[in-house]
C-alpha cells in the first residue's frame, strides 16, 4: 500500500509524535521512511546582518531533527533517508513528494507556534489542502 513514507518535520514535539507513526506505518508495509527538513531562509532574509548565522543554525537543527527520525527508523528495522534543505516549507515539502514518489505524508499538527505561525501560516494545513498524496496529520499528545 506504502512504499515511501515523508515525515516532513521541524524538530518540534508534534513532528516528533508523527514521527512514531511514520516508522510504524513503514515497518507495517515495509517502506521506506523519508526525513524532510526545510529550511525557509526567505523568512529571515529581511535581517540586517547575521542571516547567514541563523540559516546556518536551522540548518543544523534540521541534520539533528532528520537524525532522530532516521534513529527511530534504524531501531524498528526501517530504511530511510535524510533531507535538510531550503525553500519555502509547503511548496519543498510537495515538490519532494513528487520527485521522490512518496505514497503518504506523515505530519503533526503543531509545528511552529506564535508569530511564526501568523506570519507563515500552517504548514500542514497547506499541505494538506494542496497534497496529491493522502496526508496523515498526527495530534500532539498533550502532557500529563
Amino acid at each position: 500500500m506504502y512504499d515511501e513514507i515523508l515525515v516532513p518535520t521541524d524538530g518540534s514535539p508534534a513532528a516528533d509524535a508523527a514521527i512514531e507513526r511514520a516508522v510504524d506505518l513503514a515497518d507495517k508495509y515495509d517502506a521506506r521512511v523519508h526525513a524532510l527538513y526545510v529550511v525557509d531562509g526567505a523568512a529571515y532574509s529581511t535581517l540586517e546582518a547575521g542571516s547567514e548565522i541563523v540559516i546556518e543554525a536551522l540548518e543544523a537543527e534540521g541534520e539533528e531533527a532528520t537524525e532522530r527520525v532516521a534513529e527511530a527508523a534504524t531501531d524498528a528495522g526501517v530504511e530511510a533517508t535524510t533531507t535538510v534543505t531550503t525553500g519555502t516549507a509547503y511548496r519543498t515539502i510537495q515538490d519532494y513528494v513528487d520527485d521522490n514518489d512518496i505514497d503518504l505524508i506523515v505530519m503533526g499538527t503543531h509545528g511552529r507556534q506564535g508569530l511564526d505561525r501568523y506570519l507563515l501560516g500552517s504548514v500542514t494545513e497547506r499541505v494538506v489542502r494542496t497534497s496529491d498524496v493522502p496526508v496523515m496529520t498526527v495530534r500532539q499528545e498533550e502532557a500529563d
